[in-house]
């Protein structure tokens, strides 16, 4: 869900995005205007990594994501535990 207050994207909206966002999304997970998007860009200062493809900026998800200082990597809500009633699997 949202941050209504900030506009920020929360972070389950960060594990469901595509492979390239486009700025103005980039810019909301960064907390950040879409004006203030576009002037880092142009003074090379962006926190990642930006694309332009025609007359648009994409930015891969994966570096917006360590930008941010979310690993690249599966996280769980609640510990793995082994399944009681079948087979253990080693966890």
């Amino acid at each position: 869900m949202r941050n209504l207050v900030d506009g920020r994207l929360s972070f389950t909206e960060m594990f469901d995005l595509p492979v390239a966002v486009d700025l103005r999304t980039a810019a909301r997970a960064l907390g950040i205007a879409s004006t203030t998007a576009y002037r880092l860009i142009r003074e090379d200062e962006f926190p990642c990594p930006v694309l332009r493809v025609g007359r648009r900026y994409k930015v891969p998800t994966n570096e917006l994501m360590l930008a941010l200082g979310i690993e690249d990597r599966p996280l769980y809500s609640v510990a793995l535990e082994p399944d009681a009633d079948g087979p253990g699997t080693g966890f």
